[in-house]
């Protein structure tokens, strides 16, 4: 939240307008050019450069003239794997969990960093198997992160007892399941329940400390953050969707294939992990053209 805020502000400082809620539905050009976009209310904004932090599948095969790519890149972006496979839960929780190995004084220290679950790659290697056929894993793999304990104004007031929050990244879980949806009644809470009998194994008791849980299926992440697939890298990232190959060969260097259209998400090259180096490689490439244009 910290760091949102400071970007956002940051950018404000520089003039910038910033607006949420203003979902884009097309993204207009002429001549082979992008000039600007039309939003799902109807409001047109032009602009000299559309720089976009979508999935590149989504932003090529439903945001961009299909004329404006051709027939072989349309068929190439639409062929571009995602495969999601993550779901999160977060959870408020009464008091900060005690985990197996690590002593009750040492915990606010050792905590603040990520805390993975992982047995051995025999484990990672079952819960990813049983994605392959379009089933959820009986034991996931587990990332979480305690953030109110660097952060406290993460904390709810208004749910009662809470004095921290857990956010958990959990796999892994196919978008496409093979037998049902991620809608069906009870699904949603059945991964929930998998994810904490996951953390009881090594959190013993912090079933009985969560006051509140949220739980985002692949489907969610999809539906409400705009993750095609809940994909949250944009794509995967395999060694032909890599390095030149990201997000399409020919299109590495955050360019797309419309003139003045860029690429600054988790799809282009390093790919995801928070590391706003897509964005900050993008920018460069769009102040370059920028200046050689005016």
């Amino acid at each position: 939240v910290r760091v949102a805020r400071a970007l956002a502000s940051a950018a404000r400082s520089f003039g910038a307008e910033l607006r949420t809620g203003a979902e884009v539905a097309v993204i207009r050009s002429h001549e082979g050019r992008a000039t600007g976009v039309t939003l799902t209310s109807g409001e047109e904004l032009d602009a000299r450069a559309v720089v976009s932090g979508l999935d590149p599948k989504r932003l090529l095969t439903q945001l961009v003239d299909p004329l404006d790519l051709g027939p072989s890149l349309l068929w190439r972006a639409g062929n571009l794997r995602l495969g999601g496979t993550v779901a999160k839960v977060n959870l408020a929780l009464g008091e900060l969990p005690r985990f197996r190995g690590i002593a009750a004084e040492d915990g606010e220290r050792l905590l603040r960093g990520r805390i993975v679950i992982a047995p051995g790659i025999d484990a990672v290697e079952r819960a990813f198997d049983a994605s392959k056929y379009g089933r959820a894993s009986d034991e996931p793999y587990l990332e979480a992160t305690i953030p109110s304990l660097v952060d406290p104004s993460l904390i709810d007031d208004g749910v009662t007892g809470t004095r921290h929050v857990m956010s958990v990244i959990a796999q892994y879980f196919p978008y496409h399941l093979r037998d049902g949806s991620w809608d069906d009644d009870g699904r949603r809470e059945a991964l929930g329940d998998t994810v904490m009998a996951q953390l009881e194994r090594h959190a013993p008791g912090i079933g009985a400390l969560v006051s509140a849980r949220q739980v985002l299926t692949p489907l969610d992440l999809e539906r409400d953050y705009g993750l095609t697939e809940g994909h949250p890298l944009h794509g995967e990232p395999s060694l032909d969707q890599f390095f030149a190959w990201r997000p399409l060969l020919g299109h590495a260097r955050y360019r797309m294939p419309l003139d003045g259209l860029y690429l600054c998400g988790s799809g282009a090259h390093p790919g995801g992990g928070v590391t706003a180096i897509p964005g900050r490689n993008a920018a460069r490439e769009v102040i370059s053209d920028l200046r050689r244009r005016a």
